[in-house]
């Protein structure tokens, strides 16, 4: 049985927002930060992630990590200010309706829902990989990793996995929380084990290619040209991305108001430190190069972690394992705290059909929307899988456009709500107008820049459709289709798209 609570019972405030019957009053500030950093995963993400973004640019990846996390905190501030004025589940959706109006809403909350569902089947791909390394490895028998590209086997698994992800979110943010709190603990322990072992090695001259540290390693002007520099950026979004799903658990916060802001700064501050040690850890033990354990080297572009782990930590290598592994879980349970109730606040406000409003009586969490999410992941999954595991592997690009898109269109949202107050003193001038403009602006630029260079068929994997980079074709068609469902939407049930249920606003306050 579930419950459904109106989008016409409105706050006291007269914005049009109201509760959805989430559990209130659940989660504070460390406890949002530790499911902050479960989501973004750092041992999954830099082991998918760190590879190709060396491969462009090299020894300046710190540089490009860099870049690429002073948009996010710049946005943050943003997310924070509306949070602030709008604690609303929806987030993306909510905000940009209210400034922008509901097109523009849709198509924000739509890019936030469709990242997520792309990355969950890159994080299920990523998990069996590793608990058949792990069974591998534990049973001193090479022959089970390869297990993991036998379809008949691997989809199986796949899909069993993201159905339990899906159980544990649905059993609300309790159990979320207390199973994050272990698993991140145990990830950000064995990589900085990774750390220090990389730089041992480097000290005794028994690294595979010692590459000392250097300080133009932080200068993004020795990367390479503006494409180069827009591309590995994009990557290190991905990176980066998922620590808004702290703000989409506003409305089970302690404070709604603070807390979620609170989180989301303590988690990309964190990510950001962890980052950057494992990226000095590989570069200086391994070099760039593209041969044997060189980081630069295509062979090892999947999964960085799986090629160095042994040759830097020896027998205790199963640890790292465990941990891209129990990352990569862990965000999978993680990351579906975000669409559930981005999907949740649309049917709430009729963006959706109504059933996906629903709210279970016994959790109070999102019950529909869960389970969608957890759905459209599978669906994709196995139809990608099915077609090319390099068009998986794409997902990972195309995935930093639609971040870059939704984010984005958050940052601008943040100054047009505010547009009264924008510069009624230095702190509205600082966070409600510069750095939601710059950081905005910014990931909008990267996502028109990697949409153009995407659609030559050497981009990403070199996987092409028609003669169009696949990057190109999973990233903006899945938009596109976006647009499609928002039209049909908006045909059968108006009521949200005349602005009935959710209504554009501005911030009157200073």
């Amino acid at each position: 049985m579930t419950t459904h609570i109106p989008a016409s019972t409105a706050d006291a405030s007269g914005s049009g927002l109201s509760a959805k019957g989430l559990s209130a009053g659940r989660i504070g500030a460390v406890g949002g930060a530790v499911i902050g950093i479960s989501c973004i995963a750092p041992a999954y993400t830099l082991t998918s992630g760190l590879g190709p973004t060396i491969s462009e640019v090299g020894v300046h990846t710190p540089a490009i990590l860099l870049i690429g996390f002073v948009p996010m905190l710049l946005v943050v501030f943003g997310y924070r200010e509306l949070n602030t004025a709008m604690p609303d589940s929806g987030t993306t959706f909510t905000w940009a309706t209210r400034a922008f109006g509901p097109w523009i809403g849709w198509m924000g909350g739509w890019g936030l829902i469709a990242a997520t569902v792309l990355v969950l089947s890159n994080l299920a791909a990523v998990a069996v990989d590793f608990l058949f390394l792990l069974l591998a490895q534990v049973l001193s028998d090479p022959a089970i990793a390869d297990l993991t590209r036998v379809l008949w086997i691997n989809i199986p698994v796949t899909v069993l996995l993201t159905a339990a992800a899906a159980w544990v979110s649905y059993r609300g943010v309790d159990a979320t929380e207390k199973l994050q709190v272990w698993l991140v603990a145990f990830q950000v322990l064995a990589l900085g084990w990774f750390v220090i072992a990389a730089f041992v090695h480097l000290g005794q001259g028994t690294a595979f290619d010692a590459t000392p540290v250097e300080l133009g390693w932080f200068n993004p002007a020795e990367a390479g040209d503006f494409s180069t520099i827009a591309a590995a950026v994009s990557l290190s979004i991905f990176l980066f991305w998922g620590w808004d799903t702290v703000i989409t658990m506003n409305e089970e916060a302690k404070n709604p108001e603070k807390t979620p802001g609170r989180a989301a700064m303590l988690t990309i501050v964190a990510i950001v430190i962890i980052y950057i040690a494992c990226t000095l850890a590989v570069i200086s033990f391994a070099g760039v190069g593209t041969e044997g354990l060189g980081a630069g080297n295509p062979e090892n572009q999947e999964s960085i972690f799986a090629a160095l782990a042994s040759p830097v930590m020896g027998p205790f290598a199963i640890l790292v394992s465990i941990a891209v592994l129990s990352s990569s879980l862990a965000s999978l349970q993680s990351t579906m705290v975000s669409p559930s109730r981005t999907i949740l606040a649309m049917g709430h406000y009729g963006a959706l059909p109504r059933k996906y409003g629903r709210i279970s009586p016994r959790y109070k969490s999102p019950s529909t929307a869960t389970v969608t999410s957890a759905g459209a992941a599978i669906i994709f999954y196995v139809v990608m899988r099915l077609l090319s595991e390099n068009a998986l592997w794409d997902t990972i690009t195309a995935l930093g456009l639609m971040v870059c898109f939704y984010y984005g269109v958050t940052g601008l949202a943040c100054i047009w709500y505010f547009r009264r107050s924008l510069f009624a003193g230095p702190r509205n001038i600082c966070f409600r107008f510069l750095f939601p403009l710059l950081g905005g602006l910014t990931l909008l630029v990267i996502f028109v820049t990697t949409a153009i260079d995407s659609m030559d068929p050497a981009y990403g994997s070199g996987s092409s459709v028609f003669g169009i980079g696949l990057v190109f074709v999973l990233g903006i068609g899945v938009l596109l289709l976006g647009v499609v469902l928002m039209i049909v939407q908006s045909l059968r049930h108006p009521e949200f798209f005349r602005g009935q249920t959710l209504g554009r606003g501005v911030h009157e306050g200073r």
